[in-house]
């Protein structure tokens, strides 16, 4: 089989049965999650974790399994541990949790978590359980906007942060909301991630890079129907036709939000 095979990679956030306003597109109801995990099992899915997937195209020939998926969690909500680890556990599925350290339950929490959130006891029993903890950043921001010094505090208090609280420093990041740039993506390397995820809605392929792999969105809205199409890499263009748009629109916006604040700071 091509070393170069795509591959779904699946972006989640929140699993919960009431979600609030703020997160309720973007949340899976616990049975459809069930559902999902179900289909994997069903048609020989070998799920991943983003550091496996990422050391076998690192290999030339690198050993992967026939039909591998990445399931993918964002931010640190409460329901992944709550609803989506036994589910996982049941199947004995490999995952990848990617936490912003600010906003989790503890000593660290800003105040910034968009619903209930993960506590530190539970991160580390997902991560006994075979998940692998990455980085989301410290905050959530969009890593493109900040400047350097502000790029850097929010990956370094991420990293630092998980390597205290787990005993080893995360391998794998995903940046929040999707967006990067050449510079962050370098700084995400010199903080010591290995890899990193973007979303893109397309299957993520060995010839992005390691540190721009492609996810596909899973959210309220996802039937069994669309589920199955994701997975099997059919239709994904159609069904993220209109997220591809917007997405498209917005890159001009932030391009001009760049500008302005390139401007204001060579001025101060």
């Amino acid at each position: 089989m091509s070393d170069d095979r795509r591959v779904p990679i699946l972006m989640y956030h929140s699993v919960a049965r009431l979600p609030n306003a703020a997160t309720h597109d973007l949340s899976v109801a616990p049975d459809a999650f069930a559902r999902q995990m179900q289909v994997l099992g069903e048609r020989g899915f070998t799920p991943l974790t983003t550091a496996q997937l990422a050391a076998a195209w690192r290999s030339p020939g690198g050993p992967l399994p026939d039909r591998p998926v990445l399931i993918t969690f964002d931010d640190g909500y409460e329901g992944v541990h709550r609803h989506a680890l036994p589910v996982l556990a049941r199947h004995g599925f490999a995952s990848t949790l990617f936490v912003s350290t600010g906003w989790l339950r503890g000593e660290h929490d800003t105040g910034g978590g968009l619903d209930l959130m993960l506590d530190w006891d539970q991160v580390r029993e997902l991560a006994a359980a075979g998940t692998e903890i990455g980085g989301h950043s410290h905050t959530h921001p969009e890593l493109d906007q900040l400047g350097d010094e502000e790029l850097r505090t929010e990956l370094g208090r991420c990293r630092d942060i998980v390597a205290d609280e787990l005993g080893a420093p995360p391998a794998s990041f995903a940046y929040p909301y999707g967006y990067s740039s050449r510079r962050v993506r370098d700084r995400v390397r010199k903080a010591g991630f290995a890899q990193s995820l973007a979303v893109g809605n397309r299957l993520a392929r060995r010839a992005q890079g390691p540190y721009a792999l492609r996810r596909v969105t899973v959210r309220r809205s996802t039937g069994d129907e669309e589920f199955e199409r994701l997975v099997e890499g059919r239709a994904i263009t159609r069904t993220f036709a209109r997220d591809h748009a917007l997405t498209k629109g917005y890159a001009v916006v932030r391009r001009a939000r760049q500008v302005r604040r390139k401007a204001i700071r060579s001025r101060v």
